[in-house]
């Protein structure tokens, strides 16, 4: 059994997340506050031992860590011609959009969606086309006729995939992924999906490759996957590219190496190797134990929070929050209850027109950061309907 409960202090190590005041409360960012596999670190504690971090290359070893992971967890079988190593899935997203578009183009993205997908395409000159999920009764799913007006537009080229869904925690069926495959063929436009939530999915739930789905989806795919969310070993900036058809996986290739993102650092590789072949019982522990946390704030929040709705998710540890019939909810909300209790959530709006409403919650750690999270976010909702 591991500790998830162990109590690690990230103050002082130049976090991102707790770069923080010390009454503050981060629950916003998307990494873990609970160490990695224990198999990970002794991996990388062995290569920080040898005291030399010279250029580093991409052994078979890395090749096949990926390849069985996949086999054996996703029951689909990544070629190693088709794998590529990137320093991130961001990176990689931002290097394809550069390579196989021109300005002022579309890449069509299912909104609310992980907001970074709009720096990559905005900061490449091209234009970030929100496409709403369609949302009734509390639930997301995809919208087809939307989808395809969006795709249907001759500027549109890419469209950016979120597999499993980041923000609201969909896992997407066979059916829904094939149907926005044949609507990509269809228009012409290329997937890019981003499958770095695969990994954390609820016990009992599995998630779908996009590429597995049909030959369609293989050949008109790009497949960005990663350790790090899983392992919570982001900082390593390690990650894979996987493109089935040869005449996109050169673009890829070329793109990737023009921008300089292609070549690992010395702990890259071998926390990778380390993860995929020695992390799957840890992963299978931790699971469980992100899934009470998730329980945890869904009946608190039904039995102390009225105003507040905690959208189903299957995957992932963020939990997407409705706040539409908040008394005085605005856009925002996150700010002030940040003020107020020190409780540091994602704004809504930051995933897109449609999440203004809305917030975002990490509950990757331990079981009592996350009590004092949701006596804080009670706290600052209590206040508000007490004011108005």
């Amino acid at each position: 059994m591991y500790d998830f409960d162990k109590i690690t202090d990230r103050r002082g190590t130049y976090s991102l997340k707790w770069d923080i005041s010390e009454n503050e409360l981060p629950m916003w960012v998307a990494d873990m506050d609970i160490e990695t596999a224990p198999a990970v670190t002794a991996a990388l504690e062995k290569r920080a031992k040898h005291g030399i971090f010279g250029y580093t290359i991409i052994p078979d070893e890395w090749y096949d860590a990926y390849i069985s992971w996949w086999k054996r967890r996703h029951n689909f079988v990544i070629e190693k011609d088709w794998l590529m190593f990137c320093t991130g899935v961001i990176p990689a997203i931002s290097s394809i959009v550069r390579k196989l578009t021109t300005p002022n183009e579309n890449v069509v993205v299912m909104t609310p969606v992980y907001n970074t997908f709009f720096n990559s395409i905005v900061n490449n000159g091209c234009r970030a086309l929100e496409t709403p999920l369609r949302y009734e009764n509390g639930e997301y799913s995809v919208d087809l006729d939307e989808l395809e007006r969006s795709l249907s537009y001759p500027q549109t080229s890419l469209m950016i995939l979120c597999n499993p869904h980041n923000p609201t925690g969909n896992i997407w069926s066979r059916e829904t992924l094939s149907q926005i495959g044949e609507l990509c063929k269809k228009h012409g436009v290329t997937v890019i999906s981003d499958e770095i939530h695969c990994d954390l999915t609820d016990p009992g739930y599995e998630y779908v490759p996009f590429a597995s789905v049909s030959e369609t989806c293989r050949d008109i795919s790009i497949t960005c996957v990663a350790p790090t969310k899983t392992f919570n070993i982001a900082g390593l900036q390690t990650a894979a590219i996987f493109v089935p058809d040869k005449h996109l996986r050169h673009k890829v290739w070329r793109g990737i190496n023009t921008d300089e993102v292609a070549e690992p650092n010395s702990f890259a590789v071998t926390a990778a190797i380390a993860a995929f072949n020695e992390g799957e019982q840890w992963l299978d522990e931790l699971r469980v134990y992100l899934y009470a946390n998730k329980k945890l704030v869904r009946e608190y929040i039904r039995d102390n929070i009225p105003g507040i709705k905690v959208i189903p998710s299957q995957a992932t540890y963020l939990l997407w929050l409705d706040c539409t019939e908040l008394p005085g909810a605005s856009p925002s909300l996150a700010d002030e209850i940040r003020r107020e209790t020190g409780l540091y959530l994602t704004a809504g709006s930051h995933y897109g027109k449609v999440g203004k409403l809305f917030m975002r919650m990490n509950i990757a750690c331990r079981k009592s950061m996350v009590e004092d999270g949701l006596k804080r976010l009670k706290a600052a909702v209590d206040s508000r309907i007490s004011h108005e």
